[in-house]
């Protein structure tokens, strides 16, 4: 079944131009796939859009937002293969000094025969406006994308997340695109993902969806609050909320059961806690009408957990698990993406397996493809653990380059029969990893003072051990304080050990 057809289009109706010209093109990926991608000597070509195609409003609340676009230099390790080339293209030049932190990583490569294939493009563009939508509106930047791809036939797009931007941009380049199919994208919405955990038999919260109004928001408090009268908060959260920051608590302390809605109505403006500091009710009320949303019970536990699990389906419309983690939450009541651990507790890890298999068949069969994750609290019941699926993220997420770093640096292998990493000679590998390391102090700090920090410390990863510190999102230290961090080891301990060694360092680079 094509993409195109999983859209419900009748066989009478005409396919508008540009989806044919797009579904020619996306059926060249299944070949791509099972030709060029199992081959490390094949030749390639990769051109990586980081864009952050979402909702800017959203994004904004994120300190230093626009650097994200480092998040995804992870791709550079595709340089191990000898024949690939890369085209990496931003809205503002990245430092040189975190390109060769990069390449000096590359296990086997001389710096100099990979800095030849790799080809950095840039918008010079820093306003808040998506990438993916800059390089559309500059011709010439599209000509030099192109002209840095030696044969369109053996090439592909990548993307953080799909939009109709980067669909037109693989028009427009003329090569696939390896992500979701735009026009399917709504299925990682709050509200689709509780559909589908539905149809699939996976627990989730009690609730509702496909809400839009303030009036909508107000009857599913009520009836919440009536189906269960201990309920003390519940979790007003937009459909397209980005790492948690879309989320509010709603509190029910004070609640007037005489008079529950007329209560909810006046409470509502006063009794939300918005995860984003910056947020109002005035501005979330907007963004709800705009998006929609829904509203579920807040899951209450004594031991509580943030797990998820990583799928990718590939081009052929085969499921696989990629990985397991342990959310780091925080924010004021614990729902902001922070940071992970790999991988998730042995416990339940290949509980969590089997839920996204049961979520990547229902993609797949909808002709969906690329990586997505599912998101869970679980919690401890005193004789085992409770998952209640929290959303679909049909896009690659925090937990994606710290994953993908430690393939590409050790060459190992994730095994889904008991969900540890393996290195080549079989150690294993876990490890912690943070996007949110940052404090004022850090302000100033130059990509170069953070490379002589940790060479200095002995934090820089080292290969033969197959364990040390990765950082990531180094543009944002010296203006906003803040950085990335993946500390790998052969358990958690000396992982955790490692990023407290770091934070020492910086900390006392900082007070020097």
């Amino acid at each position: 079944m094509t993409l195109y057809e999983n859209l419900s289009v009748s066989a009478d109706e005409q396919m508008p131009p540009d989806l044919e010209a797009f579904e020619l093109l996306q059926a060249r990926l299944a070949p791509m796939y099972a030709q060029i991608f199992p081959d490390p000597l094949a030749p390639r070509t990769v051109v990586i859009i980081p864009s952050l195609s979402l909702d800017m409003n959203e994004l904004a609340k994120i300190d230093g937002v626009h650097h994200y676009e480092e998040r995804m230099l992870f791709l550079l390790m595709l340089l191990r293969l000898p024949r690939t080339n890369v085209v990496y293209v931003t809205s503002q030049p990245i430092h040189p000094t975190v390109i060769d932190y990069f390449l000096h990583l590359l296990p086997g490569i001389p710096y100099h025969h990979a800095r030849r294939r790799l080809t950095l493009l840039s918008c010079y563009d820093a306003s808040p406006v998506p990438l993916t939508k800059k390089i559309l509106q500059r011709a010439r930047l599209i000509d030099d994308i192109r002209a840095a791809i030696p044969n369109p036939a053996n090439a592909h797009m990548t993307c953080f997340n799909s939009t109709e931007l980067e669909r037109e941009l693989a028009m427009r380049l003329e090569i696939p695109l390896y992500a979701t199919d735009p026009d399917m994208a709504h299925f990682g919405s709050k509200s689709s993902s509780r559909t589908i955990f539905r149809n699939v038999g996976i627990d989730f919260p009690d609730g509702f969806e496909d809400l839009v109004t303030e009036k909508d928001i107000v009857d599913a408090l009520v009836a919440l609050k009536k189906r269960y009268p201990a309920l003390g908060k519940a979790v007003v959260k937009l459909n397209e909320g980005f790492s948690g920051e879309g989320n509010a608590i709603f509190s029910f302390a004070g609640c007037k059961t005489n008079r529950l809605r007329a209560w909810v109505e006046e409470a509502l403006p006063h009794q939300l806690r918005f995860e984003a500091a910056s947020e109002t009710w005035g501005k979330f009320r907007q963004k709800f009408e705009a998006m929609g949303g829904i509203v579920e019970v807040f899951i209450e536990g004594a031991t509580k957990r943030s797990p998820s699990v990583q799928c990718r389906i590939n081009p052929l419309g085969e499921v696989e698990i990629i990985s397991t983690h342990e959310q780091v939450l925080g924010g004021p009541s614990g729902q902001v993406y922070l940071g992970c651990t790999f991988p998730a507790q042995a416990a339940y890890r290949l509980e969590l397996q089997e839920a996204g298999r049961k979520v990547g068949r229902w993609l797949s069969e909808r002709g969906i493809i690329g990586r997505f994750a599912v998101d869970f609290i679980s919690v401890h019941d005193g004789d085992g653990w409770q998952h209640y699926a929290i959303e679909i993220n049909l896009r690659k997420g925090g937990t994606t380059h710290p994953f993908m770093m430690l393939q590409f640096l050790t060459g190992g292998t994730y095994d889904f029969t008991d969900g540890n990493f393996y290195t080549t000679n079989g150690q294993v590998c876990q490890y912690y990893a943070s996007d949110n390391v940052c404090s004022p102090d850090y302000v100033g700090m130059m990509p170069d003072d953070l490379i002589d920090m940790a060479v200095f410390h002995g934090l820089h990863f080292d290969v033969l051990q197959q364990e040390g510190v990765v950082f990531h999102l180094i543009g944002a230290l010296s203006e906003f304080g803040k950085l990335g961090i993946l500390c790998i080891g052969r358990d958690l301990a000396t992982a955790r050990d490692y990023y407290d060694q770091t934070l020492s360092a910086l900390d006392a680079w900082a007070n020097r």
